[in-house]
């Protein structure tokens, strides 16, 4: 059976009904305080689900402890995954000009973390580091004093630790600010730089308490003159710059708010010889897309998804009522025999046992969904006292997660919206269907937990409010902030220009960069530009646009429908694009910013182009079908 040593959760210390509605934490008290003594016994409910199903099993958690690393270990982890890995002692700077893209708080992170690795490796006596002092320069005592203080050891649950001294001085929001008011969520300026500039100013704000479990404050992120960008959007090469970018920003947030971001090592997948349950998400995709190419989320979890959507929206208890184990374990071996054959019979499934086989899907990957690396970390959100905060974070690791992962997330995340948006028909709100999919999300049987005495209640009330949140503002969540954008953009462009980092400390380089960056700005100044806008797969003709200020491309599309219209021009694919009364869907087209200091680039309807022509003058610009759109041949 599970051990409760391995346990997330021990199972002799569930907390009394009676208990369960008490404050948490000065950080949570206000995000639960008002739910009733019965708000968490799904959860634990569903604790107990799982503990009996894997007895039943006889399954034990097979891999050892997370072993303590050694001083250096950490960040050198880090550095390598932050795409640093050359200033580790390798001589090669071509991948160093990642340090231009940096924010000063993106390279203040940086920088402790080099200094940390240097320290350890003179403490044993190796060579040191390439251009540490070089290109970094030497920390002040008074970072290394701080940089003391935050190194304290902490357990699994606590890999986001604020040290109480750091959590005074920077309480400086509230956890909910205004719940039903709408708020501005900026993605503009990078998060760390937000904090920053917040902390600074000891800003205050009035503290709001949830009146239900269900208020949360709505956000909305203000549209610049660049539109904004969804994941998706961007091409497969752009999206492999994002993760690094993103980890970099993380820890930079995390260093201004107080806390300590520590990564778990990946864990070691067990081969196994079934098709479907317990398959590691890139194997299912490799055998899925040899079936169906261009497959981004595993059939099986698709098939299960639709079942349920078909028929499970509307039943009472949906996710919550757990279905016979017996029943889903043989369902499980009919799936494994029968599913890539299509004689597997949905029909036949009782909805509560289709659910039960969705869960067990999730919780047998051999690897948790949100990752080995990064559950503690998704975990600990809940320590950010600041709701706008706790999102810019799982913004971040959502970024930060490989794309399987952020795939089949999504789709999950998405049902369970549907879940929530028939409330009133299958009796699950958002917290009910947060409280029964938080432990199949963070307990892991591959993974130890240790947890603290007495904390077992806040961490499942606190996993339930990230699985809330990331259900209720995943459309948020899964974009791409304009900052990490147009750090990629600069990333693109070093093949051009190259930055000396030898002799140089990082705020000197700054400095040259946002010198040269003014520069461009200045000549930036023309009022107005004719381009080219082309439709090579719709199209024998180019589209000749006149941009000004006012530009958009929603206008450019309009234009484009227009002039398909009236004049008659080459058509290559009509059927793709007409419709029965002889007019063009506009909705049905896209324009692509493609080339210069961008791969590929899926514009907002509401970017304006002159000044997207100024940041990347040298791109095309290309109309080409909705790829979400059926296609008509």
């Amino acid at each position: 059976s599970l051990s409760t040593r391995h346990c997330p959760w021990k199972m002799n210390q569930l907390p009394p009904k009676s208990s369960v509605a008490s404050p948490v934490s000065e950080s949570t008290n206000s995000r639960v305080e008002a739910l009733d003594s019965s708000s968490m016994d799904s959860f634990w409910l569903e604790v107990e689900n799982i503990k009996q199903s894997a007895e039943a099993e006889q399954e034990e958690c097979s891999l050892a402890d997370v072993k303590t690393q050694e001083e250096g270990e950490a960040e050198a982890e880090w550095l390598q995954d932050a795409g640093l890995s050359e200033l580790l002692g390798d001589p090669d700077n071509d991948n160093l000009v990642l340090l231009s893209t940096l924010t000063k708080t993106q390279a203040a992170a940086v920088q402790r973390r080099l200094d940390t690795y240097s320290r350890s490796r003179r403490r044993k006596n190796k060579q040191p580091v390439r251009h540490v002092r070089d290109v970094f320069g030497a920390l002040s005592a008074q970072d290394t004093a701080a940089e003391k203080e935050e190194s304290s050891p902490d357990p699994l649950w606590h890999n986001l630790q604020t040290s109480n001294t750091q959590r005074k001085a920077q309480d400086f929001s509230c956890t909910v600010r205004n719940p039903g008011k709408e708020e501005v969520f900026n993605m503009d300026v990078a998060y760390s730089e937000q904090a920053a500039v917040l902390l600074k100013g000891s800003f205050l704000s009035e503290s709001r308490k949830l009146k239900d479990g269900n208020a949360l404050t709505r956000f909305k992120i203000p549209k610049g003159r660049l539109g904004v960008t969804r994941i998706g959007d961007l091409s497969a090469q752009d999206m492999k710059k994002i993760p690094t970018l993103a980890l970099i920003e993380l820890t930079a947030l995390c260093d201004i708010l107080g806390f300590e971001l520590k990564r778990n090592k990946a864990a070691k997948l067990k081969t196994t010889e079934k098709r479907l349950f317990g398959v590691p998400l890139n194997t299912l995709l490799e055998n899925d897309q040899k079936l169906l190419p261009n497959t981004k989320v595993p059939l099986l979890l698709q098939a299960l998804l639709s079942c349920l959507e078909k028929r499970g929206l509307e039943t009472e208890g949906i996710l919550r009522v757990s279905g016979s184990q017996t029943r889903i374990k043989s369902l499980e071996q009919k799936l494994e025999r029968d599913f890539y054959s299509g004689l597997f019979r949905w029909d036949e499934v009782h909805q509560n046992d289709v659910s039960g086989l969705l869960k067990r899907f999730i919780r047998e990957l051999p690897a948790p969904l949100l990752t080995a690396e990064y559950l503690p970390a998704f975990a600990a959100v809940q320590n950010i006292p600041d709701l706008k905060q706790r999102l810019q974070a799982l913004n971040l690791l959502i970024l930060i997660l490989p794309e399987p992962n952020r795939n089949t997330l999504k789709a999950l995340l998405e049902f369970l919206s549907k879940v929530v948006a028939r409330e009133n028909n299958n009796k699950m709100n958002l917290w009910n269907v947060s409280t029964v999919m938080a432990p199949n999300l963070f307990m892991h049987k591959g993974l130890p937990s240790k947890i603290p005495e007495g904390k077992e209640k806040q961490l499942a009330e606190g996993a339930a409010d990230v699985v809330r949140m990331m259900i209720h503002y995943q459309d948020l969540l899964w974009t791409v902030s304009s900052f990490l954008v147009a750090q990629v953009r600069k990333l693109n462009e070093s093949n051009s220009k190259r930055y000396q980092f030898c002799d140089k400390r990082i705020k000197n380089l700054l400095r040259k960069i946002h010198a040269d960056k003014d520069k461009v700005e200045k000549n930036q100044g023309e009022p107005s530009k004719i381009v080219k806008v082309h439709a090579s797969l719709l199209l024998k003709d180019s589209l000749e646009v006149h941009l000004n200020n006012a530009t958009r491309v929603a206008d450019v599309l309009r234009q484009f429908q227009k002039n398909l219209c009236q004049n008659g021009w080459n058509i290559v694919n009509t059927v793709n694009l007409l419709k029965c009364n002889n007019s063009v869907e506009c909705t049905n087209l896209l324009l692509y910013e493609v080339g210069g200091n961008i791969g590929e680039h899926c514009l907002d309807p509401d970017t304006y182009l002159l000044d997207l022509y100024h940041i990347n003058p040298h791109a095309e610009w290309i109309i080409k079908q909705n790829p979400s759109y059926p296609r008509m041949f």
